[in-house]
């Protein structure tokens, strides 16, 4: 059976994962760069994900998950080219020419993205005060953060290359949403671990043609790649694809992809503090503003989330302690106080 967003699952965990998606997403703008530094940019992104994905699927093998189921396969399949050829690929490959600021800006849109496809929930995300104003204080949060960068940047001469990155960008946040919005809704019969295991192989294996067809082997040696892209490539595949990545896709079974998806703010912040505390980079009054006011977005799109769930179980707790009583002993009399409930849980 598919899992939806109100599957259950252990706050800890939930917190966890969140945490995990938020803080080593972020520090990938960083190690990116890294990698790509010694690493044509589709030869990385096969190695990452190939190898992050077999990884991850002898693990399953190992722990005796069914790893070949056909629909399964398919499904991770189409969310994978998705998200990590193309969304992820996007990334990877401007990053070459465009500031992480810049690429940070395009990228931080996902959120309006997952509301605009998401049509299954127009009715729930579009009449949630809360969640619309948090997503849009979250990307002025975003505009503060990077604004003065941006400025900077457009200010100056705008190669070819560029431009096409640019370009490039307004359609990776929009394969992004759509593959995680897919995955949420196909789901499958798989644990997560184990979609995600092929997303990450049959991306890779994706990304082997597209550096061929741009030629990125010739002249490539593996000896003349310096440790410290090694190094950032090992912690992508480790910690980028198998934990984050993996988390990603839990969350997406146990928590509404509207509230997933404000990894796109907090990441940003992430990369900023890296920054500041191992590129020696400064950071602005603007800049410490905006990361206020990315997690004040946060906290909004996440406060309405909660506060359904916190009230619903006080709910709930209330109806079977009332059904307990010795007065409430016909079925009926608890039918109503739940259909009561159930009312005041709409309002």
């Amino acid at each position: 059976m598919a899992t939806t967003a109100n599957t259950k699952a252990s706050h800890l965990l939930v917190i966890i994962a969140f945490a995990t998606v938020y803080i080593v997403w972020g520090s990938t703008y960083f190690f990116i760069q890294m990698a790509i530094q010694g690493f044509p940019p589709m030869l990385m992104g096969a190695l990452r994900f190939f190898s992050a994905g077999i990884l991850l699927l002898g693990w399953c093998y190992i722990r005796g998950d069914n790893i070949f189921v056909k629909r399964d396969i398919i499904t991770s399949g189409i969310c994978g080219l998705l998200t990590l050829f193309i969304a992820t690929g996007i990334v990877i490959w401007v990053e070459r020419n465009i500031p992480s600021a810049m690429v940070a800006i395009m990228v931080s849109v996902n959120p309006i993205w997952f509301i605009i496809l998401d049509k299954a929930n127009w009715r729930v995300n579009l009449k949630n005060k809360s969640t619309i104003f948090g997503l849009i204080i979250g990307f002025a949060g975003i505009l503060l953060l990077f604004g003065e960068a941006f400025l900077k940047s457009v200010t100056g001469t705008m190669d070819h290359a560029k431009l096409t990155g640019l370009l490039l960008l307004l359609a990776g946040p929009v394969a992004w949403s759509s593959g995680s919005l897919y995955s949420k809704k196909r789901g499958g019969t798989a644990p997560a671990r184990v979609n995600t295991s092929w997303q990450m192989i049959i991306a890779g294996l994706t990304f082997v043609p597209a550096a061929i067809i741009h030629q990125k082997f010739n002249g490539f040696n593996l000896a003349t790649v310096p440790a410290q892209s090694w190094m950032a490539i090992v912690y992508l595949i480790i910690f980028g694809s198998i934990g984050a990545f993996s988390a990603y896709v839990w969350l997406l079974q146990v928590r509404p992809a509207t509230q997933v998806s404000t990894h796109s703010y907090v990441n940003p912040v992430i990369a900023v503090l890296l920054g500041v505390c191992f590129a020696h980079e400064s950071i602005s009054l603007m800049q410490f503003l905006g990361l206020i006011v990315i997690l004040l977005s946060v906290l909004l799109v996440n406060l309405s989330k909660y506060g359904k769930l916190t009230f619903k179980k006080t709910v709930t707790e209330t109806v079977e302690q009332a059904g307990n009583c010795n007065h409430l002993n016909p079925a009926s009399d608890l039918e109503q106080i739940k259909a009561l409930a159930k009312i005041a849980y709409r309002i």
